[in-house]
Formats: C-alpha cells, sequence, structure tokens
C-alpha cells in the first residue's frame, strides 16, 4: 500500500506504456530512443578525436550513423548505453529535479542542431526539426509539470526500450548486424557475449535508477515549483 500510494502515478505511467508498446502510438517514442542512440554514438566519435558524417532514422525505428575515425571500441558500445544513461538522466532530471522546462528545451535545441549538422534525409530531418521544435515549443508555453511528465516518459520509454532492444537485436536474432555482432568482429567473442553483458549492465542500471532515485513519493504534484 505504501508502494502504491507514493508512486502509483509512476506504476500507471509505466502500465500505459506496457499496454501501448506494440501500438502506433509509442512509435513516436520509440524513434526518440533510436535518436539517443544514434546521437550517443555520434557523440562518442567526437569525443574520440572522431567526426560525423550523417545521421539518419527510420519510421521503422531504424537509423544508423556514419562516422570517421575516434575509438572503434567506445563508438560500438555507445549506441545502446548512452541512449540508457540519457534516459536514465532524463527521468531523474524530472523525478529530483527542478529545471524540467530547461532541460526539456535543451534537448529540443539540440536536435534542432543534429538536424541541421547532420541529418540529410527527409525522414531523420522531419522527425528531428518536428520534434526538437516541439519540444521547445512546451517547454516554453506549458506548465512545469507538463515538462516533468514529458521527461518522464522520455526517460521511462528508453529504461523500457534499450533492454528489449539489446535482447532483440544481440541474443534472439544475434545473427543480424549489430553493434553487438560488429563488435564480435573487431575485438572478438561472440554477439551473445557482448548483447549478454550489455544487457545485463542496463538490467543493473535500470533497476538501481528505480530503486534509489524514485524515494517514498514520486508523484506529481499540482504545486508549481520554481524552475
Amino acid at each position: 500500500m505504501i508502494l502504491l500510494r507514493g508512486h502509483w502515478q509512476l506504476i500507471a505511467l509505466t502500465a500505459l506504456v506496457a499496454a501501448l508498446w506494440t501500438t502506433p502510438v509509442i512509435v513516436p517514442l520509440k524513434i526518440l530512443v533510436v535518436f539517443l542512440h544514434e546521437g550517443s554514438h555520434a557523440l562518442a566519435a567526437l569525443v574520440t578525436g572522431g567526426s560525423v558524417e550523417a545521421i539518419t532514422l527510420s519510421p521503422r525505428e531504424g537509423g544508423t550513423t556514419l562516422t570517421l575515425g575516434g575509438n572503434a571500441f567506445v563508438l560500438m558500445s555507445a549506441g545502446y548505453l548512452g541512449s540508457l544513461l540519457i534516459g536514465v538522466a532524463l527521468f531523474l532530471a524530472a523525478l529530483r529535479g527542478r529545471a524540467d522546462r530547461w532541460v526539456m528545451a535543451g534537448m529540443g535545441a539540440l536536435m534542432l542542431l543534429t538536424a541541421a549538422l547532420y541529418m540529410r534525409e527527409s525522414f531523420a530531418l522531419i522527425f528531428t526539426l518536428v520534434t526538437g521544435t516541439a519540444l521547445l515549443t512546451a517547454a516554453r508555453f506549458l506548465p512545469h509539470q507538463v515538462a516533468d511528465l514529458t521527461l518522464r516518459v522520455i526517460g521511462l520509454t528508453s529504461m523500457i526500450y534499450v533492454p528489449l532492444d539489446i535482447f532483440s537485436d544481440t541474443i534472439a536474432r544475434a545473427h543480424l548486424p549489430s553493434d553487438a555482432h560488429m563488435l564480435a568482429q573487431t575485438f572478438g567473442g561472440t554477439t551473445v557475449m557482448w548483447g549478454g553483458l550489455w544487457l545485463i549492465l542496463s538490467l543493473a542500471t535500470v533497476a538501481t535508477t528505480l530503486r534509489y532515485a524514485t524515494g517514498s513519493d514520486s508523484n506529481i504534484t499540482l504545486r508549481t515549483r520554481p524552475t
């Protein structure tokens, strides 16, 4: 009863996302997580001395990042784990931070910058421009609680999507090309080994976040907090 009383909103939100998981309603959120995945590859390339040539997204929840140089191990590992950590950071910003609207605005601005610099194909460009503009607009004009809820939804979707995607891409369908497959070809081991390691790390990260970050009460109140 204490768990339900203090976290009923989060429980309801998780149940709603799970119930809609295979419907078109969640597809834009899944593509947004793919954007975080590809953006993590791009960031890994940049911080390890490489460059980013282009980023693409697909309406079928796929994406690619074309890079030159950089640390191959970091770059290949960054997609799943990076997007998970970004999702956790957004979730924590909503749950424990007071700058929800600033965080959402920053995310929107970053998407617009990414679109301008790296998006070349029409779907990727349109999706990133529309989503980035929507986040900026919501951050500017909608109440704090909306920004809080938006970040929770994005973060929670990432925390659900990443482990499922890792399992699907690297274990259930280990024969298909994936980050883990390329890592195995380049550094040894098997696709399942690298995918299994990432799966363990992702599940541990999600469990730790939910266990220690939610506190005794994670519900959104109607009281306006300073931003």
